[in-house]
């Protein structure tokens, strides 16, 4: 499987919220399933850096450094007698529009463009992170302090359900599914001791979500992210 781009995901803050299964069902593309966690159906906020990034092992001035701010949800997909696990993304923000046309055009992703700014500070004890996208004339933001000292993933937690997601899936017309893999390792975990959450979650995502989104997260936290590679796609073809 060959490779299309390369990067650093770095200082990914996870906010997790409990949905009803029913409102991603227009989202959901054909041959996939939700992916449930103890009974559960997540999706999460997220907000972290793209770093050195490359396409094809070309790194463009101006794109290889960047934030994104992202919606996602959580499914499976058969693989034999086993199943993919991946994530479907809602929406997905970047500051640089010609991200977005890549993506949209090559992946089927829904990426727009928005301003985008971050903050990072770190102490011996404590990381503070903060990413910021314009949206309606207004600054959105998704922002936490954590532990400065990461833990390892705990096999069976939430943290691992969320994280351990290696597939991507995008419908692309009648019939038709585009999946692509993403490699990296797991990553720690700093534990979140405060955050702070202001999106505008109606007029981005609807009010079938927002609804859900309005509430206090099930849980936050913050990955520290890794090096990441990501594959070209593969079409599954299905009769609509």
């Amino acid at each position: 499987m060959k490779t299309f781009l390369t990067a650093e995901w770095k200082n990914l803050v996870f906010a997790n919220y409990k949905v009803d299964p029913d409102v991603l069902r227009a989202y959901l593309p054909m041959g996939a399933e939700i992916d449930f966690y103890e009974g559960d159906c997540f999706v999460s906020l997220v907000g972290f850096m793209f770093l050195n990034t490359a396409v094809k092992g070309i790194r463009y001035p101006f794109h290889t450094n960047f934030e994104e701010f992202n919606l996602r949800f959580y499914v499976r997909f058969p693989d034999g007698d086993g199943w993919k696990r991946g994530v479907v993304f809602v929406r997905e923000i970047v500051p640089r529009r010609m991200i977005t046309q890549v993506a949209r055009v090559l992946y089927g992703e829904r990426y727009y463009y928005h301003p985008m700014k971050n903050s990072l500070a770190v102490s011996d004890k404590e990381i503070n992170v903060k990413y910021e996208f314009l949206y309606r004339k207004k600054w959105n933001h998704i922002a936490v302090t954590a532990s400065s000292t990461g833990a390892e993933l705990q096999p069976g937690s939430q943290t691992e359900f969320i994280t351990e997601h290696y597939w991507g899936y995008t419908r692309r017309g009648p019939g038709l599914t585009s999946e692509y893999k993403v490699q990296h390792p797991s990553w720690k975990i700093h534990g979140v001791t405060s955050y702070s959450i202001d999106c505008d979650t109606l007029n981005l995502y609807g009010p079938d979500l927002h609804r859900f989104l309005i509430n206090e997260p099930d849980s936050v936290f913050l990955a520290a992210g890794s090096a990441v590679s990501v594959h070209q796609r593969v079409l599954h073809r299905y009769n609509p």
